[in-house]
């Protein structure tokens, strides 16, 4: 969660994410540099301090590894994009007010190098490509928002989505 202009909490590294109190959360500034040297960030802190650096109103960060996200971006891999169209719930993401729109869900090549998916994701933003979550192949989803609130609507919504996709993919015995 961004914190100031400058820093932002992030989990400290080999927490379980599960069972999160206020002594597994550390400050980073926004280079992902920790502010106490006796602690180590979480190794995705970089793809986390990214988002806060492009975008100067995303106020919380949220990364998960759902079953539906994680074959999903199996699923979507090749396509590079999971392409959302007609669904209601797209408004559910800030700047959609219609299902008349299309929402585009990138999916990213894995690498435990941060600074090659780093990259992935500022060539997707460099070619002006709007961007408001992205999966990331046999891994998870990332997205964010301009507070909690926003970031985890944004999480709930693109879950749902995908769980839609995956069932009319299932459904239609088709393959994208």
């Amino acid at each position: 969660m961004r914190l100031d202009a400058q820093h932002a909490a992030v989990t400290i590294s080999g927490r379980d994410k599960g069972q999160l109190g206020s002594d597994d959360i550390m400050v980073v500034d926004l280079d992902g540099r920790a502010l106490d040297p006796q602690l180590r960030p979480s190794a995705e802190t970089a793809l986390h301090t990214q988002i806060y650096r492009r975008f100067a109103a995303a106020g919380a960060v949220l990364h998960t590894h759902s079953r539906a996200q994680s074959v999903a971006s199996r699923l979507f891999a090749a396509r590079g994009v999971v392409r959302f169209e007609g669904w209601e719930l797209q408004k559910a993401i800030a700047g959609y007010s219609s299902h008349d729109s299309v929402l585009e869900l990138p999916v990213f090549a894995n690498s435990q190098d941060m600074a090659v998916l780093a990259r992935a994701v500022d060539g997707w933003l460099d070619a002006g490509r709007p961007l408001h979550g992205y999966l990331i192949d046999g891994h998870g989803i990332y997205t964010w928002g301009k507070d909690m609130p926003e970031a985890r609507r944004h999480l709930e919504a693109l879950q749902f989505l995908l769980e839609c996709e995956l069932d009319l993919i299932r459904l239609r015995g088709t393959r994208p």
